[in-house]
């Protein structure tokens, strides 16, 4: 499984190091940067590793005019504007025209087939999050209606942070009440849900019965879930479902669970869409990276025409799978919220 087609890493990162930094092309928010940088972009950035010459300016897009991130070569391309989830504070803002979607129609060729027909429900948030349409376009990749049920998991979020826990855990059960009223008329046989409330949905008897036997395809992403957690959904739960996991944001993109390979010890390996999108796994005090099989900080690199945004340490921690095929990124397993040394409140919800 790779994203590479004809195209090497060198290869691509030097056509989008021309875009992003060319004049006629390139997008203000690095045009402004480059005399600043210390180094050359166009001259001294040639292979993978001089990635680690950037600064990560991630927490700019906190706050950056999102004018100033859209390409110049793309300038009557329309543009749509997503955020981030917020776990570590305000939301970071990306912009993106056709990148995620060559993405996502990627990941349909790697997720399984989810025989039997039947509609998808997306149980998740919408807008301002990309996730809702990547969901969207996957169902209608398969030629199947789509259904939603929006929820908003900042509001969660500040739930739990101020210690009104019993009123998150009504508004989960306000989520699966809408749940509830569309399964019971509707033929839902694949489900896009994170874990908590995958969790919570087999709690409620009559809910789980309605979709215990006629779901053949469950699609887990949002949060972290721990290993038996996993084997439980797929052997007590939903034994006659395939239940894969993907891993993403709105800043590095989408990650699919990748089918099994010989020496797999962990039940969910992550695979990026190289060479558009391309993780390490880090030590976080450091930055180097850890040794095969050990837990860092996940450090994403976006390269994208739509997006460049080398060196971002983002939120989470993950063990370091080595690829078994090309690519210069590493793969991930056991996604993990990652816990900051200053004893920050790390607050992952429902999503």
């Amino acid at each position: 499984m790779t994203g590479y087609g004809d195209k090497d890493m060198a290869t691509h990162l030097q056509d989008i190091l021309r875009w992003h930094f060319g004049p006629g092309t390139g997008s203000p928010f690095w045009l402004k940067r480059k005399d600043s940088l210390g180094f050359d972009p166009l001259r001294d950035v040639v292979e993978f590793a001089d990635l680690r010459k950037f600064p990560d300016l991630s927490d700019e897009l906190r706050t950056v005019p999102v004018d100033d991130l859209k390409p110049a070569g793309s300038a009557d391309s329309p543009f749509e504007v997503y955020e981030s989830g917020g776990t570590l504070g305000v939301p970071k803002r990306v912009v993106e025209h056709r990148s995620r979607l060559e993405g996502v129609d990627w990941v349909e060729t790697v997720l399984p087939a989810f025989g039997g027909g039947g509609h998808w429900l997306h149980v998740g948030p919408t807008g301002p999050h990309i996730v809702g349409r990547s969901v969207r376009r996957l169902a209608h990749l398969r030629r199947s209606m789509f259904f939603t049920v929006d929820f908003d998991p900042r509001w969660v979020k500040l739930l739990i942070r101020t210690d009104r826990r019993p009123l998150a855990d009504e508004y989960v059960q306000h989520v699966l009440d809408q749940v509830e009223t569309i399964a019971r008329s509707q033929d839902i046989r694949v489900l896009f849900i994170t874990p908590p409330v995958l969790e919570a949905l087999c709690a409620r008897p009559k809910l789980y019965g309605m979709l215990a036997d006629r779901v053949t395809g469950i699609i887990w992403s949002g949060t972290s879930i721990s290993g038996t957690s996993l084997r439980l959904l797929q052997t007590e739960f939903f034994p006659h479902a395939e239940v894969r996991g993907i891993y993403g944001n709105s800043l590095m993109g989408i990650a699919p669970q990748r089918s099994p390979e010989p020496g797999d010890t962990h039940p969910c390996v992550f695979r990026t869409f190289q060479p558009r999108s391309v993780v390490e796994v880090v030590d976080p005090d450091t930055g180097e990276r850890v040794a095969p099989g050990e837990r860092g900080r996940v450090l994403v690199h976006l390269l994208t025409r739509d997006l460049f945004l080398p060196n971002v340490r983002e939120r989470d921690t993950a063990v370091r799978i080595v690829p078994g095929g090309p690519g210069d990124g590493d793969d991930l397993a056991d996604v993990q919220p990652f816990r900051p040394a200053s004893g920050a409140k790390v607050i992952e919800g429902v999503y």
